[in-house]
């Protein structure tokens, strides 16, 4: 899910102690030589041609009927063709019916939002340290965020039970900002907590993204009534697309069909039918796969560019996704590191921001959109901006 927009102007400092919605647009709008920051997929290996492709076959088979209004849940054709590719690459046997196609993870967020606190649900449990945009999305939503700890495990359920929340939303298969992966045990106690009630929200962040471990199933394959699925091209393809879908619990299907249907009447047809030709063409998961090549390499070149400039630091999370997480041993905090690194022309993010509870010092550091290059000149700069606050 991405950083909202803010309402608000954005800070000045975006690394000011009182941080708030405007953080983000603060920091993207900051000039810098060489941006680390996670959550921005590789724009310029977009597959361009494929896409025409597809939406060259699209316009010239596409019937003039179906250039009116679709189907609120999303394309037929492109339903389908999900629930052929989530039950190739994630294990999930959903029917198309079971889909409804929205305008990313943030939209799902936003649809679900009226229809859990119909259900009499106010608060949405929320792991920490996690995504500072996410929770801003559900906090904008309505929802309390009580924090649970995240350890080497995964969510520390029993943590979870102690909120009183009836839901969670987490991102087991690659958690941000740890890259922990929800192990088996745990995975248990969470599916005890939901099958006596509570709800999972999962976002299967980074899923597609992982190079030294093989996938682990979707949470939603084990306790469908209780799972709440939510999925994005944003990271596969480009979040400019705004395609993303949502499988939900039976008990809530038609309700957020509903919410769907008067959100905004559906997706762009055109754009469903053209990413549902790329699916089943292959094209995507071809892209998927150069995708993942491409990501190990420049991961491997941030990995041997921390061990030269920062060989203290501790790396979390290399296993899988297009960041790093990063712990320091320094007593100063993250967001002066971050601003010393940005007065160098290096742009991150301090792990304190995603963070409820007090922790280490840290940063969060995206390589997928880096050129290998790059990356070793900005983790020496890194390097070098920790030496300036030694």
């Amino acid at each position: 899910v991405p950083p909202p927009r803010a309402s608000t102007p954005p800070p000045a400092d975006p690394f000011a102690p009182a941080t708030g919605e405007a953080v983000f647009d603060a920091l993207r709008e900051l000039p810098a030589r060489i941006d680390l920051t996670p959550g921005r997929p590789d724009l310029t290996a977009f597959p361009r041609a494929a896409w025409l492709r597809a939406t060259r076959a699209v316009l010239a088979e596409l019937p003039t009927s179906s250039l009116g209004y679709g189907d609120p849940r999303g394309e037929p054709a492109l339903r389908t063709s999900l629930a052929h590719w989530l039950a190739r690459t994630r294990g999930l046997l959903v029917h198309p019916d079971d889909l409804l196609v929205v305008s990313g993870a943030a939209q799902a967020l936003s649809l679900l939002g009226p229809v859990l606190r119909a259900d009499g649900i106010d608060q949405v449990a929320f792991e920490d340290p996690g995504s500072l945009g996410v929770r801003q999305h559900l906090r904008r939503t309505g929802f309390a965020t009580p924090p649970v700890p995240v350890d080497h495990a995964g969510i520390r359920v029993d943590d979870l039970r102690a909120t009183g929340a009836r839901a969670v939303l987490l991102t087991p298969a690659h958690q941000f900002p740890t890259g922990v992966v929800t192990r088996g045990a745990r995975r248990r106690a969470l599916l005890r907590w939901a099958s006596e009630g509570g709800l999972v929200l999962e976002d299967d962040y980074d899923a597609e993204h992982r190079y030294d471990r093989a996938p682990v199933p979707a949470l939603r394959t084990l306790l469908a009534d209780r799972v709440c699925y939510l999925g994005s091209a944003s990271k596969l393809l480009a979040p400019a697309l705004r395609l993303g879908w949502l499988v939900p619990p039976p008990h809530l299907r038609d309700a957020l069909v509903e919410a769907k249907r008067f959100a905004d009447l559906g997706n762009d047809v055109l754009a469903q039918h053209t990413f549902a030709r790329l699916i089943d063409s292959g094209d995507l998961e071809r892209h998927v796969r150069q995708s993942r090549t491409r990501h190990r390499r420049r991961r491997d070149a941030m990995i041997a560019a921390l061990a030269r400039h920062l060989p203290h630091a501790v790396v979390h999370g290399a296993a899988a996704g297009l960041h790093l997480t990063l712990t320091l041993d320094t007593p100063v905090p993250d967001t002066d590191v971050a601003a010393a690194a940005l007065a160098r022309g290096v742009k991150v993010q301090p792990l304190s921001w995603h963070r409820v509870r007090p922790g280490p010092p840290g940063l969060v550091l995206g390589y997928a959109a880096v050129p290998a290059t790059a990356i070793e000149e900005g983790v020496a700069g890194l390097g070098a901006a920790l030496r300036d606050l030694a």
